[in-house]
């Protein structure tokens, strides 16, 4: 059996000249399914029928895996008997009947204006690093930047006068964003004042910078604003995408078009955008079981 997980993970890489990462996705989820098989008395691919598939896919759900997961884990499946029917080592494909699981719509965390503002301005301007950590975070909450947009930002694309920057997303598509007034007043900041005591021999124009003058990884990007929330005595989890998050629902809220936010964060399909309305919904909701009499 393991035999014919790794033909198949061959296939994938020859014929199909698919990514390593899909093939490791594809081998966790059929190395999953083998110890399955092996706790199940199964010794063949071909012991397996439908249901078998429903309990090892059960017992995926039991371990915590969300929908989307399992979406992704029964495309491995629907794929790998799909290959074992052509190679004629099954006569029938018992992944064929099974159906995805319904998605669910998971609404986006976001922070009130309350806790943004005691974030950005619990940041010390006297020390180190304090300049360029502000112009990231500021960055993040004025213009809903990806954490890669961020990253890859660089100084030929920031037009201080027109308060603009230039930054390419999601399929290599390009947009002007907005830079708000206190956005805009900590990049001149620490352009003015830090930039250039970070910059090397090597540097290239990467807007914001190590301390050993290179471009910010995301790893490093996302350690920086979970250190300046810890700072700043915030007990929830903030990451880079939740300042993105806070971005477009406070535009909402404060009453932006929804072609406007799309535009602004950059995405293809309004639907993507749309989930900040529930998002607003939600909230509305909430003020109105809390200050109603008859809420």
């Amino acid at each position: 059996m393991q035999m014919q997980i790794d033909s198949f993970i061959l296939y994938l890489a020859t014929e199909r000249g698919l990514s390593t990462a899909y093939q490791l996705s594809v081998q966790q989820t059929l190395g999953k399914l083998l110890l399955w098989t092996s706790k199940n008395s199964h010794e063949q691919w071909r012991d397996l029928g439908t249901d078998d598939l429903t309990a090892f896919l059960t017992s995926l759900r039991n371990s915590d895996l969300d929908a989307s997961s399992l979406r992704i884990a029964l495309v491995h499946l629907k794929i790998f008997f799909r290959f074992l029917v052509k190679r004629n080592l099954i006569e029938v494909d018992p992944a064929e009947p099974l159906l995805a699981p319904k998605a669910t719509t998971k609404l986006p965390e976001t922070l009130d204006a309350t806790t943004v503002d005691k974030l950005l301005t619990s940041i010390d301007l006297t020390k180190r690093l304090g300049l360029r950590d502000l112009a990231i975070m500021e960055l993040f909450y004025s213009s809903g930047l990806r954490l890669s947009e961020i990253c890859n930002s660089m100084l030929e694309s920031l037009d201080l006068d027109d308060k603009f920057l230039r930054v390419t997303g999601k399929g290599n598509k390009t947009r002007l964003v907005p830079i708000g007034a206190r956005a805009l007043d900590a990049l001149k900041r620490y352009l003015n004042n830090e930039r250039h005591t970070l910059a090397g021999k090597k540097t290239h124009s990467n807007i914001f910078l190590s301390v050993r003058g290179g471009p910010l990884s995301p790893d490093r990007v996302r350690q920086i604003v979970k250190e300046r929330a810890k700072a700043a005595n915030l007990d929830q989890n903030i990451y880079p995408h939740l300042l993105r998050h806070s971005f477009a629902t406070h535009l909402l809220e404060n009453g932006a078009d929804l072609r406007v936010i799309q535009e602004l964060l950059g995405h293809s399909d309004i639907a993507t955008t749309q989930i900040y309305t529930h998002v607003d919904q939600k909230r509305l909701k909430s003020v109105h079981k809390t200050f109603h009499p008859r809420g």
